[in-house]
């Protein structure tokens, strides 16, 4: 298996990436990495990281793409003229099959951009979606969309509660997958003229398990498994779990220390905040799958390190192994026109 890598993807760019070749490298013996990048800047990172293991260095190809989409920049035009970028020559590479999946922690925007106008769109999918799983106590729930689509039309969230469904079917092992749609409040009749609408449309698709609305409260408790929406409640809800679940830390690390007995209590407890932390620790996900294009894509979070890159590298080779793409194509109706 072969994936695409964008070395200068991300804040952290290029160490983080180049670390986290290694490192999934080392756990998966038959895994492949095309590193693209700015050829001199990478090759100086890798020399650096990996040092004398010629054995893991062996299965890393070094591509030079002289130009970086940045965060700066319109996307959509970034991706017609940077066709040197790691983001457009990736897309292109995963489109002709030379590669089986492509992950980067660079401009979401940008990545949208080329999975739709390089990539190309599924039959049947107006808008493709990121789509992260965040912890909610007992697993995972699948938030989709968190920020690929900031306007939405009915159909598009429809698509999206498909999409996740097939996603938590093979790539989490979910049977009959619960579908929420967030609002604000559980009754049929509460919303938006966008949220009561989709209700309308997920209700009659029986192909959907839909277990109705979800109010933000109730998001982490473990009510669905897929918690559909338009991309720009997504994006506050995903940013805002962030930030709460760092806040409970500080506090919490705050109080362990605070006298005497707590620390001795919380020496104790060690063990189980780590777990906690690991839990709420949106690295060990890895990052988004963009769903709804024709190949295996995964967007990294910006902020990353190695690690974390790692675990996006190993959400890519689980998506080509559960063949994602197939069965969310095998999920949609075939007559339905691709709109513009």
């Amino acid at each position: 298996m072969k994936i695409y890598l964008d070395a200068m993807g991300g804040d952290n760019a290029p160490l983080a990436p180049v670390e986290g070749a290694k490192e999934a490298l080392g756990l998966y013996p038959d895994l492949q990495i095309e590193l693209a990048g700015p050829i001199e800047t990478v090759q100086k990172t890798v020399d650096e990281v990996f040092g004398a293991d010629a054995a893991l260095r062996s299965r890393l190809t070094l591509t030079d793409c002289p130009e970086i989409i940045t965060n700066n920049e319109a996307p959509v035009m970034a991706v017609r003229k940077k066709k040197q970028s790691a983001i457009v020559d990736g897309m292109l590479k995963l489109r002709d099959g030379a590669v089986d999946a492509f992950v980067s922690a660079g401009s979401t925007g940008a990545v949208l951009s080329g999975g739709m106008f390089r990539l190309g769109r599924l039959k049947g999918i107006d808008r493709p979606a990121l789509a992260p799983l965040l912890p909610n106590g007992k697993d995972f729930f699948l938030l989709i969309d968190c920020g690929a689509n900031v306007d939405c039309r009915p159909e598009y969230l429809h698509q999206f509660a498909m999409m996740g469904s097939a996603y938590m079917e093979s790539m989490r092992g979910v049977k009959n997958p619960r579908v929420g749609l967030v609002n604000n409040g559980a009754e049929a009749e509460k919303g938006c003229a966008l949220t009561k609408e989709t209700y309308e449309l997920l209700s009659a698709d029986k192909r959907l398990n839909f277990v109705g609305n979800v109010e933000a409260r109730d998001i982490t408790y473990d009510v669905a498994d897929i918690i559909v929406c338009d991309g720009f409640v997504g994006n506050v809800i995903l940013k805002f779990m962030e930030g709460v679940a760092g806040t409970l830390m500080d506090i919490i690390k705050k109080e362990i220390y605070g006298d005497f007995r707590s620390k001795i209590g919380g020496l104790l407890a060690k063990p189980a905040f780590r777990r906690v932390k690991k839990k709420m620790d949106y690295n060990e996900v890895g990052g988004a799958p963009l769903l709804g294009v024709r190949g295996n894509v995964v967007k990294a979070h910006g902020s990353c390190k190695g690690h974390a890159m790692a675990c996006a590298i190993r959400q890519a080779i689980q998506m080509v192994e559960g063949d994602v793409v197939g069965k969310i194509e095998a999920l949609l109706p075939k007559d339905e026109p691709v709109q513009e």
